[in-house]
């Protein structure tokens, strides 16, 4: 039988991908894992997949110069119903960034119990989104990808596309923990790249799942209702934020510079929607 890691190595990797993994410092045990079961090695397969995906998208990308060294919070807003914005960002920041960099993603505590999923992730570098994992990567000085939205925003239905939800306030805690400059991000394109009419609670509830979309061209096409359509994706990464103050000060103080994130992220959500022409 194949095992998880063969089965990954079936997707060949693609040489730009290659050039970028060279060039990355990577702190790696004998067993050519890091601390927290990132595999670069396979890693080169999962993220020439996921240059595909990129390609699919064919982002329009500004700002990428803000994303600096050392440790970073890459603070975007979230939709597609999928995490196809997440996975764009994170081979963007590979790819287009000089010198490259790899994204630790956080993701939501339901995914670890996925099977396959779980542990492609993990070797990709993604990791469950614990305080104690965000902290110690960022005093590590790695770039950390995190959605405080949540799967709320992932999974908006197409009426209430790029209006953002409240975010949590756990990254702004950790912000300010570990003295990180926050770069607001603004992901256009992946609202029409699945129009979703509908989370599906009760049978999302039956399964565990915080939400399953159903697109509005369900039952029309089918399965092929869950391939995205193939908008064209804009990122911006807008300019840091560096905040100063008590970490763990009353959740009224920490609000507050909460909400300037999100208005931040939102202005730039709202300015990428009036320059867009066309969303594909």
């Amino acid at each position: 039988m194949i095992g998880f890691d063969d089965a990954i190595r079936l997707f060949p990797v693609d040489s730009d991908v290659r050039r970028a993994f060279d060039a990355l410092p990577n702190e790696l045990n004998e067993h050519g894992y890091d601390p927290w079961g990132f595999n670069p090695t396979l890693a080169r397969h999962t993220y020439s997949f996921g240059k595909y995906i990129y390609r699919y998208f064919r982002p329009v990308v500004r700002g990428i110069e803000n994303v600096s060294a050392g440790r970073v919070l890459l603070v975007p807003n979230h939709s597609g119903q999928f995490p196809y914005d997440g996975m764009v960002v994170g081979v963007s920041c590979l790819l287009d960034l000089k010198p490259p960099r790899i994204v630790r993603a956080m993701v939501e505590r339901w995914v670890p119990r996925l099977p396959f999923i779980n542990e492609l992730f993990t070797r990709s570098g993604a990791v469950l989104g614990d305080p104690i994992n965000c902290r110690n990567l960022l005093e590590a000085d790695n770039a950390i990808l995190v959605f405080p939205e949540g799967a709320r925003g992932c999974g908006k239905t197409f009426d209430n596309r790029y209006q953002l939800v409240d975010f949590g306030r756990g990254f702004m805690r950790l912000a300010l923990q570990t003295q990180t400059p926050i770069v607001p991000v603004a992901i256009i394109g992946a609202e029409e790249s699945m129009p979703s009419v509908s989370q599906a609670k009760p049978l999302a509830n039956m399964i565990g799942a915080p939400y399953i979309p159903i697109p509005a061209t369900l039952p029309l096409l089918g399965p092929l209702a869950y391939v995205p359509l193939p908008t064209r994706f804009h990122i911006t990464f807008g300019e840091p934020m560096v905040f100063e103050g008590e970490f763990d000060d009353e959740d009224e103080v920490i609000q507050e510079k909460v909400d300037q994130v999100r208005s931040r992220v939102q202005k730039l959500v709202d300015q990428g929607l009036a320059d867009r022409e066309t969303i594909f």
